[in-house]
């Protein structure tokens, strides 16, 4: 009797294997750590779905979904109009929660947290500050003993939505950065030493010392970075915090497009965080495998039930509400 019960749970375990819905995505490593949470806990309410994610930037999740090698892209930064239109594929735009850019930085010997005027930023990327103890830095830094080193800016090599992110809040902040280089994935940098992915970006800056850079918030924290305060649009300088990406998501929820393409970095408020953004899962209107599209559209509920609760423990902001009741009739359009 136990072999015979024994054979039956095999059997049952093998048909599940054989059934199992093998779903592929691929794209922004900025929600990486929640995305894999979440698609972990999910295939295990769920045996019979299993969600395989690869973290190769927002410029790989735009470029295999719009070709349809995968079931689903993510994104950091919208796609374009462009990329739209020459998908070829049907795509559309999933926010699934908000997070915040830090500027990070290796200062031996300096303990206190810096603060980064926005335009600081900028020029550090252009070349024009290139010391720590540059009257600028200095500025925003009373009584701050800043050694007379050069500074390595580190960046993104790949196609980043976090570049993405970062190069759109300078191209708000910094006419001369707008004008010379722009927002992009992927853009020309002026300086600096370019990096894989933000796990890439956070290991360089921690073995450089006087290098900076930036990283998705939860790998600054993550490894133990120092990451600065930036000065918002009302002028005061703020350390990341979901708090402060609420807060920037907050007026833009009320105006949401339709098609949730949206820009919330440098946003108003004295308690915004200046380079918050959306992410977007890139999901395809119409499957090849209806079996797929049902799938994903059950995930996408649960995620708005569930997975928005345990945003804020991963450094992440969950949506507004009023955002996650447009996403639930958008999810209707999953097919």
């Amino acid at each position: 009797m136990k072999l015979k019960v024994i054979a039956t749970g095999v059997l049952a375990l093998l048909t599940i294997g054989a059934n199992a819905q093998n779903i592929n995505g691929a794209g922004a490593t900025f929600p990486y750590p929640i995305y894999s949470k979440w698609f972990s806990e999910y295939s295990a309410l769920h045996p019979d779905v299993k969600i395989n994610y690869q973290s190769i930037g927002s410029g790989g999740g735009i470029r295999q979904v719009s070709e349809g090698t995968v079931d689903f892209g993510a994104t950091d930064g919208p796609m374009t109009d462009q990329q739209l239109k020459d998908a070829k594929i049907k795509v559309m735009h999933i926010p699934t929660v908000l997070g915040a850019v830090v500027p990070v930085y290796n200062l031996p010997g300096v303990n206190k947290e810096l603060n980064f005027s926005s335009d600081v930023i900028a020029d550090i990327y252009l070349g024009k500050i290139s010391k720590w103890n540059d009257a600028r830095i200095a500025k925003d830094n009373p009584g701050v003993s800043l050694p007379d080193k050069s500074i390595l800016p580190v960046y993104r090599s790949d196609g980043s939505g976090t570049t993405f992110i970062f190069t759109d809040f300078l191209s708000k902040v910094s006419p001369d950065w707008s004008n010379k280089v722009g927002h992009s994935t992927s853009v020309k940098w002026p300086t600096g030493i370019g990096q894989k992915g933000n796990e890439g970006v956070a290991g360089m800056v921690r073995q450089s010392p006087y290098s900076f850079g930036y990283v998705e918030l939860i790998y600054a924290e993550t490894n133990k970075m120092s990451f600065g305060a930036v000065r918002n649009a009302s002028g005061r300088f703020l350390k990341a915090s979901t708090a402060g990406v609420t807060a920037a998501a907050a007026a833009t929820a009320k105006t949401m497009p339709a098609d949730y393409r949206v820009s919330i970095t440098n946003a108003a408020g004295a308690d915004s965080y200046p380079i918050s953004s959306f992410t977007w899962l890139l999901i395809p209107t119409h499957s090849t495998d209806p079996n797929k599209a049902k799938a994903l559209a059950d995930f996408l509920g649960w995620m708005l039930d569930h997975g928005e609760t345990e945003a804020a423990a991963l450094t992440y902001a969950p949506l507004p509400k009023q955002v996650q009741d447009m996403v639930r009739k958008s999810i209707a359009n999953v097919k």
